[in-house]
């Protein structure tokens, strides 16, 4: 009998050890040269990295099965998560001070590859990665980057605003997913990194709604910040060097009322493409008319055109008029849902890909 009661006392501290020794006890910083970050980001005294532009990743291999994140947000935001390149669940993050998130457990042994990216935009609040928790007392392991990278510059179809929604529902931050927009869609179809520089509402010249036909805080200075939400620090511009630019913006110059000149707007077309200039050198730009734009909008995008045409590598392209289905592509306010911004992706993928000699190949646009 006390043989019985020891091997059932040896078998329990046994059971107890392995879940411990499973336990998310070994602690990595968020500056550890196995997380690799694409975008804008800061690193802080304390080691931590901060960011608030939507769609930027983190990404790592790890093994030890299991990891978490040590993270806070200065109000609400959402991240995707993927596992070995498949989604495997949405997260909520709304606490200000850090908390800890298990992002995936009870994987096979090996590498398994972690990919965390902010699905909603800045004006959601600012995110910090405190640190990152391995499970089994595993390791990080850097993820290369990949042979292409796209900077994408636009507004809210660019954040994929509503992209979760139905046609009859008003947006709700929990329903954007900027990895449901044509841009993320488009690198994917690629096999690019990217890197979105987007705000919901912004304007070349004219944000949304603003009396001022310049606005202040409009994509042409929001383009020069680390932060989204904040015009300090000014960005260096050394994070990466992308492979081509897009551009994607218009919308709401001539949203409601009257919208700037086209000599205005022009002007500061223009001057965004200085700024890509000054800071990426000769790189591929290229200028898209957006899916939903209507005669004011044309006529200031004509005028683009006349004074770009003898500029090198400055290219135009417009997404099909009508090729979003109001009936049944659309999400939160008049905003396409996934199947539209896939819709819109279709009509620019050929275009890249004679620009850039990137070759089409024969798989679904998703």
């Amino acid at each position: 009998m006390r043989q019985k009661i020891f091997l059932i006392i040896c078998l329990l501290t046994f059971a107890l050890q392995t879940q411990a020794e499973r336990s998310y006890t070994k602690k990595i910083a968020a500056t550890d040269s196995g997380i690799s970050y694409t975008g804008r980001v800061c690193a802080g005294n304390d080691g931590s990295i901060a960011f608030d532009w939507s769609g930027t990743y983190l990404q790592t291999d790890f093994t030890g099965g299991g990891i978490a994140v040590e993270i806070s947000d200065t109000q609400n935001d959402y991240f995707n998560v993927f596992i070995d390149d498949k989604f495997t669940k949405k997260i909520q993050v709304n606490s200000q001070k850090p908390i800890r998130i298990v992002l995936a457990e009870k994987l096979s042994k090996g590498f398994h590859r972690l990919r965390l990216q902010k699905c909603t935009e800045g004006n959601q609040g600012r995110t910090t990665i405190h640190g990152f928790y391995i499970a089994d007392q595993g390791k990080t392991a850097p993820v290369k980057h990949k042979q292409h990278l796209i900077e994408v510059i636009g507004d809210s179809y660019t954040c994929g605003y509503g992209t979760e929604a139905g046609k009859e529902e008003n947006f709700k931050v929990e329903t954007e997913n900027c990895d449901q927009a044509y841009g993320c869609i488009i690198a994917r179809y690629f096999n690019a990194d990217y890197v979105l520089v987007a705000h919901s509402g912004m304007g070349m010249s004219r944000n949304y709604g603003d009396k001022e036909m310049v606005s202040k805080n409009n994509m042409v200075e929001r383009y020069l910040r680390v932060f989204d939400e904040s015009s300090a620090p000014a960005y260096d511009f050394k994070a990466y060097h992308p492979d081509l630019v897009t551009i994607n913006l218009g919308t709401n110059d001539y949203s409601t009322g009257k919208g700037p000149s086209p000599s205005t707007y022009a002007d500061n077309y223009l001057k965004m493409i200085g700024q890509i200039r000054e800071h990426y050198g000769n790189v591929p730009i290229l200028c898209i008319t957006p899916h939903s734009a209507q005669a004011p909008l044309l006529k200031s995008l004509e005028e683009v055109r006349t004074r770009i045409k003898d500029m090198d590598k400055v290219y135009m392209a417009s997404a099909m008029p009508d090729i979003v289905d109001y009936d049944h592509d659309m999400g939160a306010n008049w905003h396409p849902n996934y199947q539209g911004q896939r819709k819109i992706a279709m009509t620019l993928i050929p275009r890249i890909s004679q620009i850039m000699g990137w070759p089409l190949e024969d798989k679904i646009v998703r």
